[in-house]
């Protein structure tokens, strides 16, 4: 068991692992070309069947090695998820899951450092983020309202309702055709719009889609900054136990030498 937990933590086969990963990749797009499948059909099939072989016997190997401490590993379960979603049948009603294959290139995720540390960050950044969300959707809110009395009359199929003036205000905020698209045939109507679409796009676009890159930014750098600070606490651990060892060995020998001169 403790050879196959050396083999599963060895640097080459996270890398022979990563490997597969990005050739099933490949072979799964090769699977959308009319002209690749009509030559190659049979042996992407058969690289897809084997690929998923491989990744299940990986994963019952971490399971076995790890048993209990197995689903401490949030990236572990991450990866159980991915296999169990590949393994699910694709025939009949449910062959719309075959597209769900492509999943498992996910994977990639959690076997490179770099990856898992931008996740972490994201995931850091999700309660923060949240409360932005909540502030967007009430500023949407306003101005759909706005937008619905203001226009709505003469642009029904733009500001006709709240659920489309939220479209197309969201259209706007995206900065998408924004000018000759919508606010420029409303401004032909009313010439005074641009004091309405202005403002909201300097709020949304130029002000909380900013605070969106600040949260997730602060939480990388945060992410960063804990995985540093581990590494050096690691070191320190180990400056720490190699200065130990040479205490203890500098200590036998002034034992050993007042033992020769009594």
């Amino acid at each position: 068991m403790l050879q196959l937990k050396n083999l599963l933590e060895n640097r080459k086969f996270e890398w022979f692992i990563t490997a597969i990963i990005i050739i099933n990749a490949i072979t799964l797009g090769l699977e959308t070309i009319p002209f690749a499948v009509e030559h190659f059909g049979p042996l992407l099939y058969a690289m897809d069947r084997t690929i998923l072989g491989v990744f299940v016997v990986e994963l019952v190997a971490k399971m076995a090695v790890y048993r209990l401490s197995f689903a401490k590993d949030p990236w572990r379960i991450f990866d159980f998820i991915i296999v169990g979603i590949a393994l699910l049948p694709t025939t009949g009603s449910l062959s719309v899951l075959r597209a769900l294959r492509i999943l498992r290139v996910l994977r990639l995720v959690s076997m490179v450092p770099s990856l898992r540390r931008v996740v972490g960050g994201l995931i850091a950044a999700l309660p923060g983020m949240g409360s932005i969300v909540l502030l967007l959707g009430l500023v949407f809110y306003v101005f759909s309202v706005m937008a619905t009395k203001l226009y709505g009359a003469s642009f029904p199929e733009w500001f006709g309702s709240i659920p489309a003036s939220a479209y197309s205000l969201f259209q706007i905020m995206t900065l998408e055709s924004w000018s000759m698209g919508i606010v420029r045939p409303v401004m032909d109507v009313y010439p005074m719009a641009w004091a309405f679409f202005v403002p909201f796009i300097v709020t949304t676009s130029f002000t909380v889609l900013n605070l969106f890159i600040g949260i997730i930014v602060s939480a990388m750098q945060a992410e960063h900054e804990a995985e540093a600070s581990a590494d050096r606490e690691l070191l320190q651990n180990e400056q720490e136990m190699i200065l130990n060892e040479i205490r203890a060995l500098r200590a036998d020998v002034a034992a050993m030498k007042a033992d020769k001169s009594g």
